[in-house]
């Protein structure tokens, strides 16, 4: 058995459980592919494309057969985890086995990897080495938080985001789809939403926003790679779209004005106006009937002008009216009673640290999902949300935010967390992140890219490539199979598919690539 560094010749990324070489090779530039469904198949032949494969056609050799099979003793020993899969190429061909279709997919992608790292390698042809490969992921939710407000990011550049999401065996797509610059979702019962505040986004770039039926479809590619879409409203700050949608959410009943800056914390809305509920029940209804998967986010962060009693009741009308549409509210951590890190920025909005806990009702429901970014707070109402009940994903700026600059001279993304190099977004364990927060609350990790400074994909790509994979290894991999000199040699591995597939990527030095 091997894993962690012993992989690095395979380029297995995220490292696996349990990796098993065997003798011989087995050549892979036509197969012959059988699946459990046509959908499957249709996947798999799209992956195993990828990797230079002709599926179903002639290649001037005998066709290999890769053979998917629904096995529910699939994965390493005594795993009952769903997305467990066995991969087993010998001489005679290809097996991957899994209780369902996303670890039929996961062990797919696995091979991908192996063909990858012996193209790559000069007068490489597409094949793989005989292996037995055994896995199954650390955290359930392994994902991506991207913003589409402050730069817009249509269904095409959501596709492939989708596809680079899936190839490193993660599972959610959360999307930030409202905010001061613009709104990004039809939303039926509040149509001026779209129609009056969906072209802004910064520095007067063009906006644009998904209708219904693209944020259904794009719904449905996700699904079929067995990825979870989680849109985000974010209330009750981050709304100055809305206000400029519908004045009768400001004090006044004057709508606000465009905005096209960068700065956070300034609007808000109220909850003692009469428009306000009727708002929320609005929107939070119509997405909620909208989304597929079980989870609907609604923001809550960085709201520095509003009195904690008052965000407190925010927090659990938005949970309730999800709730109520049967689903799984999501926040970050500021629902919990997590002030803002930045006191500064509170002082100098006049606010008054909105999220501290203001009186004994918990704000946090059990089973609320809490996305935990701000390093900065005293941790105690995060552990005191995780022995109510409340469930978290990891998100620490410092780590996983990648729309942070690599070093002070890069010339994308800011620098207010960090500086965060490929090291950096490896070298963390999600479970020793808070101190005092138990292990079994942790639902998973996700990464995050906020764009101010992104304006179009090949932007998106340079910050998420290579440091997505490695905050990919910290979700699915565990603490023990990991390691820093394995993880670079591996990434550079991967890069060939990257270059083959045009996808733009940040050559660190921290890598030989």
């Amino acid at each position: 058995m091997s894993s962690g560094a012993a992989v690095a010749a395979d380029a297995v990324i995220p490292a696996p459980v349990d990796l098993e070489p065997g003798e011989g090779v087995l050549g892979l530039a036509a197969v012959t592919l059988h699946a459990p469904d046509a959908v499957t198949a249709r996947l798999a032949g799209e992956l195993l494309a990828e990797a230079g494969a002709v599926v179903g056609g002639p290649a001037g050799t005998a066709p290999a057969t890769v053979t998917l099979v629904t096995d529910p003793a699939a994965g390493p020993a005594g795993s009952d985890n769903p997305e467990r899969y066995t991969l087993t190429v010998t001489t005679d061909g290809v097996t991957v086995a899994a209780p369902g279709r996303a670890g039929l997919l996961h062990g797919v992608r696995t091979l991908r990897q192996l063909v990858n790292a012996r193209r790559g390698r000069p007068g490489g042809a597409v094949e793989a080495g005989a292996v037995v490969v055994r896995d199954e992921p650390r955290y359930a939710w392994r994902g991506l938080s991207l913003d589409v407000v402050r730069h817009w990011f249509g269904p095409d550049d959501l596709r492939a985001v989708v596809d680079l999401v899936g190839s490193y065996k993660m599972n959610r797509l959360h999307l930030h789809l409202t905010d001061d610059q613009g709104w990004r979702l039809e939303i039926p019962s509040r149509p001026a939403l779209t129609g009056k505040s969906s072209q802004g986004a910064v520095d007067g770039a063009p906006g644009g926003y998904l209708t219904a039926e693209e944020f259904r479809a794009l719904q449905e590619y996700a699904a079929e790679r067995e990825i979870v879409v989680v849109p985000e409203i974010d209330v009750p700050g981050h709304v100055n779209a809305a206000t400029h949608a519908y004045g009768e959410l400001t004090p006044s009943g004057e709508p606000t004005d465009v905005y096209d800056g960068i700065e956070v914390g300034f609007s808000r809305l109220h909850l003692d106006l009469p428009a306000t509920e009727p708002f929320l029940r609005d929107v939070l209804t119509d997405v909620a009937g909208m989304t597929l998967g079980p989870w609907v986010h609604f923001g809550g962060d960085e709201v520095l002008v509003m009195g904690a009693a008052e965000y407190g009741g925010f927090v659990r009308l938005c949970q309730d009216v999800l709730r109520g549409a049967g689903k799984t509210p999501v926040a970050w951590q500021e629902a919990a009673g997590s002030a803002h890190g930045d006191q500064d920025a509170v002082a100098a909005l006049g606010g008054d640290a909105a999220q501290e806990a203001a009186d004994d009702e918990p704000s946090v429901r059990p089973g609320t999902v809490l996305q935990y970014w701000d390093t900065r707070p005293d941790p105690a109402p995060l552990v005191r949300a995780a022995h109510a009940g409340a469930r978290f994903v990891m998100s620490p700026a410092d780590r996983a935010y990648l729309d942070m600059k690599y070093t002070p001279d890069h010339p994308l993304g800011l620098e207010w967390a960090a500086f965060v190099e490929l090291r950096d977004s490896y070298e963390w364990d999600p479970a020793r992140l808070v101190t005092g927060l138990p292990e079994s609350a942790i639902e998973g990790v996700s990464a995050a890219v906020w764009t101010e400074t992104l304006a179009n994909r090949a932007d998106l790509f340079s910050m998420l490539l290579p440091r997505l994979a490695a905050v990919a290894e910290t979700a699915w991999s565990r603490p023990d199979a990991k390691d820093w000199e394995s993880f670079r040699a591996r990434v550079a591995v991967e890069a060939a598919a990257w270059r083959r597939e045009g996808a733009v990527y940040h050559p660190t030095p921290q890598v030989d690539w």
